[in-house]
């Protein structure tokens, strides 16, 4: 299966849970209508990217990384690439490259959100990202290191996240949680 089938399946097999997520839904099969398109940073100001929610196995701290561009703490994630396999492994690619994790002890990497978010100026000739979710779980908290693609990497307890986080990462997070179950933040 190609990166844009993969990416396919999981925006068609992801259940909503709520009418938000059901309008994410609906907007990610629009997107998915731009063809291989939607999975580059151009020719379209809007494309497909993935990230990770990366959890501990007792669902007690969350991984996140300071993003150097936008100034604010948020899961690990970015743009998908010629060579990603799948949506799941590009979130995955991702964190590796950001967090310094070794690839064996990300565990369980699985669809938990879709989060169409607009983009500031920063970014250039992006607008926005239709960002996939993926909940990947590690044993304990192993210890992250800094890289080119992140400014800082640190473990949080879930009741105690920092500021600023991302816009709208307590409700992405609070969805991510209830969809395993956990309930919200707050």
């Amino acid at each position: 299966m190609g990166l844009l089938a993969s990416a396919e399946d999981a925006i068609v097999s992801w259940k909503p849970l709520t009418a938000r997520e059901e309008a994410a839904k609906e907007d990610f099969l629009e997107g998915l209508a731009h063809g291989a398109d939607i999975l580059s940073r151009r020719p379209l100001p809007s494309h497909l990217t993935a990230s990770a929610f990366v959890l501990d196995a007792a669902k007690e701290n969350i991984l996140l990384v300071f993003h150097g561009k936008a100034r604010f703490w948020v899961q690990p994630g970015g743009h998908l690439e010629d060579g990603d396999a799948a949506v799941t492994e590009a979130a995955l690619r991702e964190t590796i490259e950001e967090t310094g994790l070794s690839r064996d002890l990300l565990n369980d990497a699985k669809v938990v959100d879709l989060d169409h978010h607009a983009l500031p100026g920063a970014f250039g000739h992006c607008r926005s990202h239709l960002d996939i979710g993926v909940a990947v779980f590690t044993d304990g908290t192993p210890e992250p290191t800094v890289s080119e693609e992140s400014e800082a990497v640190r473990w949080f307890p879930l009741a105690a996240l920092p500021e600023p986080v991302a816009p709208e990462f307590r409700r992405r997070l609070d969805g991510v949680l209830a969809r395993m179950g956990q309930g919200r933040l707050g």
